[in-house]
């Protein structure tokens, strides 16, 4: 297999060479790029190879499409120093339920676990291809004659991270996911910008980023439309910023929803301003389940533009 080429290094004022990113393309790692072959090991590869480089770019080339299988990208990594998946390409999973591999899990795709300063960036495409799983018998309204069937209904997040920090996504564009397009449960540090999210507005379940247990969160100048939430900030989240964000058509951007199962959540220093809400169920809004134990504060809402938003503000502490 041919190794990754390294440019050379440019001087530095401190009189030590820095290090060049070493970029690990993954067509040098045997993924086909063809949107039907398997590419998966390929970015296992990859990404094995990157993560025991201080300086590196995983890099997804333009003009190339690769299907990957539910996968896990494990840390910890070396200490990046230039830590950057670089997507120009285009990334999709398989396509529904039936093409999903048994032994594989049906609740997450691709997910990042135990990163530790890195950037998700590019101008790439995340395709979740998520049709075939809203249309599932089990989701809302989906069954015979408008009915919801009971039966087995996991559908994958599209990009999960997990309890991982230092953390940059910055760029991209996802569309379709079959539930979340993006998950972050117990992370520190992150910063989110210019993503541009879309699925329909009828898609169940997809809100455009969902936070758990996770501090120090930041989300600007977004673009989400979908079919749930745009942005949803469940138990355990404080200090998250949410800036110059549209949002709609969707469910608007929520706290929530707490206190499921008779928990207790609490969610606190939370900002939503500069933004735009229009084409929504509801603008902003705070959600909790009755019999939980729950508390929200220090939450401002600044400078919201709404257009067409049935209910601008709500406070639902009886949900469903």
């Amino acid at each position: 297999m041919p190794a990754p080429e390294i440019a050379a290094a440019s001087p530095s004022y401190n009189g030590e060479s820095p290090k060049t990113p070493a970029v690990f393309n993954v067509l040098s790692f045997g993924a086909v790029g063809d949107g039907a072959a398997d590419d998966t090991q390929a970015f296992k590869l990859a990404w094995d190879m990157a993560c025991h480089n201080d300086s590196a770019v995983l890099l997804v080339p333009n003009g190339y499409s690769f299907m990957l299988q539910s996968t896990i990208f494990t840390g910890p990594c070396l200490p990046f120093v230039y830590g950057n998946l670089k997507i120009d390409g285009t990334i999709m999973p398989p396509d529904g339920p039936d093409s999903w591999p048994r032994n594989s899990s049906k609740r997450q795709w691709l997910v990042f676990y135990r990163i530790n300063g890195m950037s998700v960036q590019g101008g790439g495409l995340i395709d979740g291809r998520g049709e075939k799983w809203w249309n599932l018998p089990c989701k809302p309204h989906k069954g015979i004659s408008g009915t919801t069937q009971r039966g087995p209904c996991d559908s994958p997040v599209a990009i999960r991270f997990f309890m991982s920090s230092n953390l940059t996504v910055k760029g991209l564009q996802i569309r379709n996911s079959p539930q979340f397009h993006f998950r972050f449960d117990v992370c520190h540090d992150v910063h989110v910008e210019s993503l541009s999210i879309k699925a329909p507005a009828q898609s169940p379940n997809t809100d455009g980023i969902h936070i758990e247990n996770t501090d120090n969160f930041q989300i600007y100048n977004s673009v989400i439309s979908n079919g749930d939430d745009c942005v949803s900030i469940g138990a355990g989240c404080f200090n998250v910023d949410t800036k110059n964000v549209t949002c709609g058509p969707s469910h608007g951007i929520s706290i929530g929803s707490l206190g499921f199962h008779n928990s207790r959540a609490c969610v606190s220093k939370i900002s939503v301003s500069d933004s735009v809400i229009k084409k929504s169920d509801n603008g902003l809004r705070i959600k909790t389940w009755q019999g939980g134990s729950s508390s929200v504060s220090n939450v401002a809402f600044r400078n919201i533009h709404m257009d067409a938003v049935r209910n601008p503000i709500i406070i639902n502490q009886y949900l469903y």
